[in-house]
């Protein structure tokens, strides 16, 4: 017999994996096998990851160190897949602020822009 198998409980490793399957469909990074299309929902794969988090938290002393390397493993991907997606919604909703900024701060793309160092002359003050 070879030591090297690892000792992962079949059940146990089914419920991670299915669980971090769920997470990366709902981070965006997996399509929904079902309709086929890119779901993305961070709240929930939040939920996901910090689940699977609890998991770990509470099997403590109960897992064999395959075990416990399988969750660390998967809960490692996930929060960086979701650090990754959370940065993106950031740099998204930074420019999405920037172009609602840029019509009020911008000048009028048909005026042209006031020269300061040409004066005031010829305007239609009074």
């Amino acid at each position: 017999m070879n030591d090297k198998t690892p000792q992962v409980d079949q059940h146990l490793a089914q419920l991670v994996i299915s669980l971090q399957m769920g997470a990366m469909q709902q981070l965006g990074k997996v399509a929904n096998p079902i309709t086929g299309t890119v779901e993305r929902d961070l709240q929930i794969a939040k939920a996901t990851i910090d689940l699977i988090g609890m998991l770990e938290e509470k099997m403590a002393g109960n897992l064999t160190d395959d075990e416990q390397t399988l969750i660390k493993r998967i809960l490692t991907e996930l929060r960086m897949n979701y650090v990754d997606e959370a940065k993106k919604d950031e740099a998204k909703k930074d420019e999405t602020q920037k172009d609602e900024a840029a019509p009020a701060d911008a000048p009028d793309s048909e005026a042209p822009a006031a020269d300061p160092e040409a004066g005031t002359g010829g305007g239609e003050e009074s």
